[in-house]
C-alpha cells in the first residue's frame, strides 16, 4: 500500500512538473518568440568557424527555427517546443510570412532535469518542403534527417545535404552543433497562426502562399535576409 501511495505521489509530481514547463512556454509573448527566433538565427549563424555553413543555408528552401526547446526528461523524456517556418518566395527571392511550428519527440529513458535548446532545421529540397506543407510529419520516419555539418568550409560533406531532406542544428548553453532530431514530430501551431495572422490559415497557406509579413515578424524577416543577402536581393 504505501508503495502505491509512493509511486502516485511521483507520478502526480511528475506530471505537475511537466505541466509547469509546458504552461509557462505557453505565456511566452508570441513577438518574445518571433524575436527569440530572429536571434537564435543570427547567433547560429554567427558561431565563429562552426556556425551553420552558408552555403547550405543559401541553397535551403525552407528553414524552421525553434528557440530555447524546452526537454522536460522524467521517466519518458519529451522535447516540446514552439516555433516558425519560412521558404523561400517563388522565384527564390526573400522570404515567406512565418509559420508557427511544434516540436515534440520522445526517448524512454529516465532524464531527470532539464536543459533548453534553440534548434534550426534547413529542408533541403522539394520531399522535405512537401513534408513540411504537410499536416504532420516524423523526421526519419516521413522525411529523411541528418545532423547538419558545421564550419564554413563543407566541401567534402556535399553528400549529407544530397541526400538528407532536413540538416538540423542546436545550441546548447553556448556550445553548438549538428544535432540528429530522429523521431521528432513537427506540426502546425494553429494557435500561433491565428494570433499571428488574426484568424484560421494553414502552414500550407502562409508558406505556399504570399502573405505579408506581419509587424511582429519584422525582426525574424530581417535576420533571415541579412544571412542570405545574395538570395533575399
Amino acid at each position: 500500500m504505501r508503495m502505491n501511495l509512493n509511486h502516485s505521489i511521483w507520478v502526480l509530481a511528475i506530471a505537475g512538473s511537466m505541466t509547469a514547463v509546458f504552461a509557462a512556454d505557453r505565456e511566452i509573448k508570441l513577438e518574445d518568440r518571433l524575436d527569440a527566433s530572429a536571434d537564435t538565427i543570427t547567433d547560429m549563424m554567427k558561431a565563429s568557424d562552426k556556425g551553420v555553413p552558408q552555403d547550405l543555408l543559401n541553397k535551403a528552401k525552407c528553414v524552421v527555427v525553434i528557440p530555447g526547446m524546452k526537454k522536460a526528461g522524467f521517466i519518458i523524456g519529451a522535447d516540446y517546443g514552439r516555433g516558425f517556418a519560412t521558404c523561400r518566395r517563388s522565384g527564390g527571392v526573400g522570404w515567406t510570412a512565418p509559420a508557427g511550428m511544434r516540436a515534440e519527440g520522445g526517448s524512454v529513458g529516465f532524464q531527470i532535469g532539464g536543459t533548453e535548446t534553440d534548434v534550426i532545421l534547413l529542408v533541403m529540397n522539394d520531399g522535405g518542403m512537401k513534408h513540411l506543407l504537410s499536416d504532420k510529419f516524423t523526421i526519419g520516419a516521413d522525411a529523411t534527417g541528418a545532423a547538419g555539418p558545421v564550419g564554413r568550409d563543407i566541401t567534402a560533406k556535399t553528400d549529407i545535404s544530397l541526400n538528407a531532406e532536413m540538416l538540423s542544428y542546436s545550441r546548447t548553453h553556448g556550445l553548438f552543433a549538428g544535432i540528429s532530431l530522429q523521431g521528432a514530430t513537427l506540426r502546425p501551431d494553429t494557435e500561433a497562426n491565428r494570433d499571428l495572422y488574426n484568424g484560421n490559415v494553414t502552414n500550407h497557406e502562409i508558406l505556399a502562399g504570399d502573405f505579408k509579413i506581419p509587424p511582429a515578424a519584422r525582426k525574424f524577416e530581417r535576420a533571415l535576409n541579412r544571412e542570405s543577402p545574395e538570395r533575399s536581393q
